[in-house]
């Protein structure tokens, strides 16, 4: 049996994944409170973010020399709650000038803002700021695993989420495997082959005519790539075993070097999103004690966005995401 075996036998990951999250019945295509039910992603996690979001495309406008019309994309928008804050936190002159669209597979959310246009694909020619937070994390991938003999095979599993070994890797993949992610011959070693998100992103990248395009996600590099690769699920905000029934998020970590690469232009940055954050004046810092007795009210705002700020910047949480910047036709909106 092969990697592209059928739903009723073992077949590669990439094909499992794809099937579970988005087919007819999957994961990503059911109506309800969405993504957000399952997992928490810095949008969930602060109003703060879609407000530096919002910083940033206010940036792009600049750079720009503000346009008469703006686009921000929300690339995999769950129910629309990142575009929704970024038009929220606008200035209304810049409000009033962008266009927004939302990219999903889903349906388009009741009571979503009238001015967000919910699409499947993102438009051509944007001129403005295209956001991917957590979509390239969830681009399916096929898994490879060193068998007894030091030759990496395609991992194979069936709905249940059994696995076996199938083929050895060839072609395009493997010469994927050689360049970005080499496993050695070690047995069980394993590696997610990140071709389809080189492409994916290639493509949504080469979408913005003029501005800027983002990837914000769970990230490696080929300095440190993890041994036994990253595949999880998430059910109900708890991490799972992957099965790819269509009842669980399954996700890996995204090689944004290798994105970057695919897409390569002038500009391009890698960052740890703290930085990014910190550029755009998110900050973990607590406020002057003084303000306490001066203004206790709004020393106790100030504590709790600096509570969520910290947790936004992070060390060993969201912190450590990986920001993948790539300008087209504007010099650098972050500094630093």
């Amino acid at each position: 049996m092969t990697a592209g075996a059928g739903a009723d036998g073992p077949r590669g990951w990439r094909a499992a994944a794809q099937e579970a999250l988005y087919g007819p019945d999957g994961f990503y295509r059911r109506s309800g409170a969405g993504p957000a039910g399952h997992f928490r992603t810095s949008v969930h996690a602060s109003p703060l973010f879609a407000g530096a979001v919002a910083r940033l495309l206010c940036r792009v406008d600049e750079a720009l020399g503000r346009p008469a019309e703006l686009d921000f994309v929300d690339m995999a928008a769950g129910r629309g709650e990142l575009a929704t804050g970024v038009l929220a936190a606008l200035p209304a002159d810049v409000a009033a000038r962008t266009r927004a669209y939302a990219v999903e597979l889903a349906g388009r959310p009741a009571g979503l803002d009238h001015r967000i246009e919910w699409r499947t694909e993102p438009p051509a020619g944007i001129t403005g700021l295209l956001f991917a937070n957590e979509w390239l994390d969830n681009v399916p991938v096929d898994v490879a695993e060193v068998d007894p003999a030091g030759v990496p095979r395609t991992v194979l599993v069936r709905e249940d989420g059994t696995e076996r070994l199938g083929e050895p890797v060839a072609g395009a993949e493997a010469a994927w495997l050689a360049r970005w992610w080499p496993l050695g011959d070690e047995e069980g070693l394993r590696a997610e082959v990140g071709l389809p998100r080189d492409r994916s992103w290639a493509a949504a990248a080469g979408t913005v005519a003029r501005g800027l395009a983002v990837a914000v996600d769970y990230a490696h590099t080929a300095a440190a790539r993890p041994p036994f690769g990253t595949l999880a699920a998430f059910r109900d905000g708890r991490e799972t075993t992957p099965v790819p029934d269509g009842s669980c998020d399954i996700t890996a970590h995204v090689a944004l070097d290798a994105c970057a690469e695919a897409c390569a232009l002038p500009g391009t940055r890698l960052l740890a999103q703290r930085e990014a954050l910190n550029a755009l004046g998110v900050s973990g810092a607590r406020p002057p004690l003084a303000l306490a007795s001066t203004d206790p009210a709004g020393y106790v705002r100030a504590l709790a966005g600096a509570g969520e700020a910290a947790e936004l910047t992070a060390s060993g949480g969201l912190g450590d995401f990986g920001w993948l910047v790539q300008p087209v036709g504007i010099g650098d909106v972050l500094g630093g």
